[in-house]
């Protein structure tokens, strides 16, 4: 698949998914694939709990409920369902956004890793 082609299908994705899609750019889902490696250390891209759950289908998930997972309470107690806007405000600052979660990580600074990193984990099932 061409890069135009492929970044269109990963758009459609995001959308389909209640993504918002930046008009300063594209995300790049290959690109949020190598910001994933920091973030694999914790986290498999299928189903399979480490230290923190697995993020496959993390988007259309509700929070603190991937199966086998020893959540915080603060975050079984969120209650949302995952989109790219609440998993992009997460990546920025897991600890603003629920308070008292046992993710150690303090955030993606760069919204452009932010953002093709969530359209990487848009892509993961």
């Amino acid at each position: 698949m061409k890069g135009a082609r492929k970044t269109g299908v990963f758009i459609a994705v995001l959308v389909s998914t209640g993504a918002t899609v930046n008009p300063d750019y594209a995300q790049d889902a290959e690109h949020g694939k190598t910001v994933f490696k920091a973030c694999a250390a914790c986290h498999a891209t299928d189903h399979a709990n480490r230290v923190g759950p697995g993020l496959g289908g993390i988007i259309g998930r509700k929070a603190g409920t991937a199966p086998g997972f020893r959540y915080s309470d603060a975050m079984k107690k969120y209650g949302i369902v995952w989109d790219a806007k609440t998993v992009d405000a997460y990546l920025e600052s897991p600890q603003k956004v629920v308070p008292g979660n046992r993710m150690t990580y303090a955030g993606v600074n760069n919204p452009t890793d932010r953002t093709d990193l969530v359209a990487y984990l848009a892509t993961l099932k």
